[in-house]
Formats: C-alpha cells, structure tokens, sequence
C-alpha cells in the first residue's frame, strides 16, 4: 500500500554543502545568471521542451543538450555544490571565456514550482535520474514520484511524451512500480536492469554499481 499524505512545501534536504570555493562562488555570480530560466529565455521558441528534475553533477545534463541541439533543455538542481559541477564542466578553470549552450538552461529552485508554471502539453520529455531515495517510510511523502507529481507531469507532458526514471535504491525501485501500477495516466514501456540506448550515464550511477546496488530504469509514456 503506497503513501499518498500530501507532498510538503519541499521535497529537497541540503541546499549548501561545505564552504564554496572561490572558484565555485564566481561560477555562481557570473556564469549562472547567463544561465538562468526563465530569466534568459532560449533563443528560439519553438524547439521541444525537455525538463531534468535534479541533475546532480550535471554530465547528464550536458549530455543531452550536446547530443540533441535542436532541443531546449531547462535542467533543474536546488544543492549549489552540483550547481557548481555543472558550471565547472561547461566554463572549466582557465577557459572562462567558453561558449554556454544554447539550449540548456537552469533553475535552481523546486522543480515543482516549474511544472506549475507550464502550460498543458508543454514538455515532450522529462528526466529523474537517480533522485534521493528518501528510504523511511515517513519520508515516502518527499519521493519525487508521489501520485501528486504524477497528475501534473502527466499535464505538462504532451501525448506520447515520455518520462524517464533511473534508480539504484531498491525502496525507490519498489515504490516506482506500486505508484505506477495505481494510475492510468502514463504506461511503463521499459523496465529493466540494463540502461537503454540513448541514456548518458551519470556518476551515480558509476557510483552505485561500483558498489554493488543494481539501477533500473524506466519509460514511461504519457498516454
């Protein structure tokens, strides 16, 4: 039986780590405002929209944006030292002249907040890889995939959009099925232990298998 109490006002623990770096506080003054969504829009607005909802280090992220250029990517992290990682791969130390993408974009803030703001249809896909397990019971209510978040991304994805989901966490891997098997809104057209074709790897994911945790993945369509 899954836990449907209501999602608190956050779903994040830490926003800080250890003291920034000069490095990293630069990176965060200077290079993420150029960054920022929606404060700086993309430069054509009528590219497909992708969401990753908390994107770590950020080599997923970039990953994407790389591999799919015609595409607008908002990718979404609130832990400003993950924030940092992402800035540092694209304006590394000694380079701080480098070019910034054109189709990636940043918020730093609750991804839900995002989806709130998007009109009906507007993403084709959306990405959670790896996302903090929240392993106790009582904190199920925190798991990004909750009942609750399934109805608004199922109204911003379009038809036939599709929702990927990576975990190494087999409390979150359990509680993905049972959230699943209790809606009509998307289908599951993948599940299994092998990443599909097409997903860039993370660092958690390295992370996880090096210490002997097995990922699943998932599709799912919007239907």
């Amino acid at each position: 039986m899954i836990d449907v109490k209501p999602q608190p006002d956050r779903l994040y623990g830490r926003v800080k780590g250890h003291k920034l770096r000069p490095r990293q506080d630069w990176l965060l003054a200077e290079i993420l405002p150029r960054l920022l969504y929606p404060t700086i829009p993309f430069a054509s607005t009528g590219r497909e929209l992708w969401l990753e909802v908390g994107f770590g280090g950020g080599e997923h992220a970039i990953s994407l944006a790389s591999a799919n250029p015609d595409i607008g990517l908002i990718a979404c992290e609130v832990f400003e030292p993950g924030i940092c990682s992402l800035l540092s791969r694209l304006v590394p130390e000694g380079d701080d002249d480098a070019a910034l993408p054109g189709n990636l974009r940043l918020w730093t803030d609750d991804a839900r907040l995002l989806l709130r703001d998007f009109p009906d249809a507007a993403l084709s896909r959306v990405f959670l890889m790896f996302p903090d397990p929240w392993p106790k019971a009582r904190h199920a209510k925190r798991r990004f995939v909750h009942p609750t978040t399934i109805i608004e991304l199922a109204r911003v994805l379009r038809s036939g959009g599709e929702w990927r989901i990576a975990s190494d966490d087999p409390t979150y891997q359990a509680w993905v099925m049972d959230v699943f098997a209790t809606q009509s809104l998307f289908t599951l057209t993948a599940h299994g232990d092998i990443r599909p074709a097409g997903w860039p790897p993370t660092r958690y994911e390295a992370k996880a298998i090096k210490a002997g945790r097995q990922p699943l993945y998932w599709s799912a369509v919007r239907r």
